[in-house]
């Protein structure tokens, strides 16, 4: 039997519902650098964590809900070596213990657990145990360690052909280190950022470039950003 975890989000859970905000500013579409700040209601958590994202900086994925832009801006894609851009519920945990490490649904990575990225597969963009038949996919146990703790970012969440897949919360391969699509940062805060996540506050990441800050403002007036 495949035991599959969907990327997904659940539509019962209102966009505004979310108490704890992570959020990741970029200077431009450009940039594969940027930087990390995490809200639980008004109170801000945490500030200024320096992260990497892909190589080709940012496009605009699908999540929660889109942000108005302009037409001509960047999208994501699947291979584009851009991290996505947008409002995405943090749906689990994972990593390489068989101890949960936190409040959100927590997956073990074992030998066996991958990420398909074949668009023409029935599980794109699903976490499943291999059977040995997938053509295309990542290792959620990597031998570099970089997955040794992570956090399932829920972009794409009805798998639409070639829009992304397999997207992260995860340790950096070393400081200022551009990703393939994810977000990277180093192993003690990603590890705090994860001991304070809750699933039942319904945690969210937002990841724009900066000048979209007014328009995240206005969706959640609650981020008191200076």
């Amino acid at each position: 039997m495949i035991k599959s975890f969907l990327i997904s989000i659940s539509f019962s859970t209102l966009l505004f519902s979310a108490q704890q905000i992570v959020l990741v500013v970029a200077d431009d579409f450009n940039a594969s650098k940027a930087k990390l700040s995490c809200f639980e209601g008004k109170k801000q958590i945490c500030k200024d964590i320096e992260v990497n994202l892909g190589k080709n900086g940012l496009g605009w994925g699908i999540g929660i809900q889109n942000i108005a832009h302009a037409a001509d801006e960047p999208a994501k894609h699947e291979g584009d070596k851009k991290a996505p851009a947008g409002i995405f519920q943090l749906s689990e945990s994972f990593g390489y213990s068989s101890r949960k490490p936190s409040k959100l649904p927590y997956l073990y990575a074992d030998e066996n657990l991958i990420c398909v990225d074949d668009s023409n597969s029935p599980f794109y963009n699903q976490i499943i145990e291999a059977t040995g038949s997938e053509k295309s996919f990542e290792h959620m146990r990597r031998k570099d360690n970089q997955y040794k703790y992570g956090i399932v970012v829920a972009h794409n969440p009805h798998a639409k052909a070639q829009r992304g897949s397999c997207i992260f919360m995860h340790i950096q391969k070393r400081p200022h280190h551009p990703t393939v699509g994810c977000t990277s940062m180093k192993e003690e805060d990603l590890k705090k950022i994860i001991d304070w996540l809750d699933r039942e506050k319904n945690p969210i990441l937002i990841q724009v470039p900066k000048k979209y800050l007014k328009e995240v403002v206005k969706l959640y007036p609650a981020l008191k950003l200076q």
